[in-house]
């Protein structure tokens, strides 16, 4: 039996021993005596009566056994031009003083922080802060529109908001007290203060009765012990759009979800604890929240920050040069990403000035990672590149190339594995296993491992309704795929993404890899848009690399072969037009259901997490014209 065999099997069969194995690497105020035990709503939690805090695993645990010296946080900003390092020692004091700022303002444990920042140092420490008195954050990514502000504030109830006067993108500040301030006056529940941090590039006027100026404030506070909490009582709020058009509060608690980071840090990235983790995201998302903040520092490792882009910041070797300068030792990012460093440094000219001898791997996830972007990556970089996959829900990957416990070859388009505690099953409309290499939907089988969701903040019903109900004893992904014969596991999309031409079933994730692999192509999206014979056909919309010249009717006509050759006629693949962008989210999804809101003539509403609205009309645009 292989090491992962051997791992894989004992937290299916025996998921209480394993789970308290990797419970014990953790520095608990009251170790847990009971591993699992289902709660009043009838779901199962992990260590119930155990007692820890968050920020004590993260920070104070390094500081008290002689760590304190080690780099904690590498900050670099690309935007300003600052860079800074943090200490285990100096964050924990800084995190000390935060939590005591906000405890002075009557924040207590259980109380709800709104944080609405921008990627800088204090974003991370204000979420250490809330941990550390047993407060429960609540992160929206900084420049969110004041209504979608406003809806999440409505909803979370905070007692404080904590913000700072302005984020800035490439070559712009964006104000963020306006926003902050609409929010506030459209939202039905007030919170009683606002601390403000002050950014140099555009500072803000407080409001006298409301407002606080964080630095004052956090200079004169005490600094505050880490407040004993359950490992069920919740860490944070994080809001993940919702098909219903409101916002879905999952819910994360501190014990299972410092056990699952702690193991993933070993078992999915191989992370030394003297290394270098760098995930190339935004503290505004999950992967921000368990790879930026809580999982490297509980490891003990370095995390870096980074306030900048793939591209634009200043060119697109600004990943590389982030790799060289602070030793990475592990890369995560977006797919979209590096297609984006592809598209403009299509030759990887920018990776070649850079010594990535550090650099071990390159995890992607977020999106599914098309095999042209795979094979890029690996090509240029020379480096091992591995795809996984897991939702906002999960807090950490449910597949994954496990190369902490043993590496496996990699195939193109699939996430390999699934980690050990998660049960993937793929079912049919029935809820029935199908067999190998057929398509389904892609369905975990409770109980679920530590740190997934066990609630929707404040509606439970939503909870069983949108994730537990369509298959009793089951939980259900939301997406597409398939298992193979090797047990590897393929996603191919949202189940929203499954189009049907002419009674045949067809992932448009499947044609988007065919397209998606023709040498001119930077990256494509594939959707189905409503035919009155056939109900659906597929349209496809490429965005060409810097420096391509083809004539775009030539484009259509070998993408159409392409996918003909490889799919069959049956695809009814016929159109192909070149945009200049995808509209995306700013975590890098391509928005799909709504570019086929746009070629079917519907209204649509456009997402609070879309990066640029404008893409959006630069879409109708093209196909208005087509």
């Amino acid at each position: 039996m292989s090491a992962y065999q051997h791992e894989y099997q004992l937290a299916e069969k025996e998921p209480e021993h394993f789970w308290k194995t990797q419970a014990k690497k953790l520095d608990w105020f009251e170790e847990p005596k009971t591993i699992l035990a289902k709660d009043e709503n009838g779901i199962e939690r992990w260590f119930p009566d155990g007692v820890l805090n968050t920020c004590w695993l993260a920070l104070d645990y390094h500081c008290e056994h002689g760590r304190g010296e080690k780099t904690a946080l590498i900050y670099d900003s690309p935007v300003t031009q600052v860079k800074r390092q943090y200490t285990y020692n100096e964050l924990r004091d800084k995190v000390a003083k935060l939590a005591g700022m906000l405890a002075q303002e009557g924040v207590r444990k259980g109380d709800r922080v709104v944080i609405y920042m921008p990627m800088i140092p204090e974003a991370a420490m204000a979420m250490l802060a809330c941990a550390r008195i047993g407060a429960i954050h609540s992160v929206v990514f900084g420049g969110f529109a004041p209504n979608e502000l406003a809806v999440r504030i409505e909803d979370a109830e905070p007692k404080v908001v904590m913000t700072a006067s302005c984020g800035i993108e490439v070559n712009k500040v964006l104000p963020y007290k306006p926003l902050i301030d609409k929010a506030i006056m459209d939202s039905r529940w007030k919170p009683e203060k606002v601390f403000l941090y002050q950014r140099p590039e555009c500072e803000a006027a407080l409001n006298q009765t409301r407002d606080i100026d964080w630095r004052t404030a956090c200079e004169v506070a005490k600094p505050h012990p880490c407040v004993p909490v359950m490992a069920t009582d919740p860490l944070y709020i994080l809001y993940t759009s919702g098909t219903t058009g409101k916002p879905k509060g999952v819910v994360r608690d501190n014990g299972g979800h410092a056990v699952a980071m702690k193991y993933s840090m070993q078992a999915v990235y191989n992370m030394p604890q003297d290394g270098v983790f760098w995930a190339a995201s935004d503290v505004g998302w999950v992967v921000g929240h368990s790879y930026i903040v809580y999982a490297p520092l509980i490891h003990g490792c370095t995390s870096v920050l980074f306030e900048g882009k793939p591209v634009r910041t200043p060119d697109p070797g600004s990943f590389w040069r982030v790799c060289e300068e602070y030793h990475v030792d592990v890369l995560f990012s977006a797919p979209t990403a590096f297609r984006a460093i592809k598209k403009e440094d299509p030759n990887g000219l920018e990776l070649q000035k850079y010594d990535l001898t550090s650099l071990t791997s390159i995890f992607m996830a977020g999106e599914r990672l098309d095999p042209p972007t795979l094979t890029w990556v690996t090509e240029h970089a020379k480096k091992p590149v591995i795809d996984h996959w897991w939702q906002t829900e999960t807090g950490w990957a449910i597949a994954s190339n496990p190369v902490g416990i043993e590496p496996m070859t990699v195939k193109a388009g699939s996430a390999t594995m699934p980690c050990p505690g998660f049960k993937v099953e793929i079912l049919n409309e029935i809820g029935e296993p199908v067999g190998a290499n057929q398509q389904g939907f892609v369905s975990l089988k409770r109980p679920l491992p530590p740190s997934c969701l066990p609630t929707v903040w404040r509606n439970h019903d939503r909870f069983e309704s949108g994730y537990l109900s369509q298959f009793e004893g089951y939980y259900v992904s939301g997406d597409g795929g398939y298992l193979d014969e090797d047990g590897y596991l393929f996603i191919m999309g949202r189940v929203d993404d499954v189009i049907n031409v002419a009674g045949h079933r067809l992932s448009t994730g499947e044609m988007e890899e065919i397209v998606g692999g023709h040498p001119a192509i930077a990256e494509c999206a594939v959707v189905g848009v409503h035919d009155d014979l056939k109900g659906q056909l597929p349209l496809g919309l490429v965005v060409l690399k810097d420096g391509v010249k083809i004539d775009s009717l030539d484009l259509e006509n070998e993408l159409v072969g392409k996918v003909r050759d490889e799919i069959g006629a049956v695809a009814c693949f016929k159109h192909a037009m070149v945009v200049e962008r995808l509209p995306k989210t700013r975590s890098g999804k391509i928005l799909r259901r709504v570019i086929r809101q746009i070629a079917d003539g519907e209204t649509y509403t456009v997402p609070s997490t879309i990066d640029d609205p404008t893409s959006l009309s630069e879409i109708e645009k093209a196909l208005g014209s087509n």
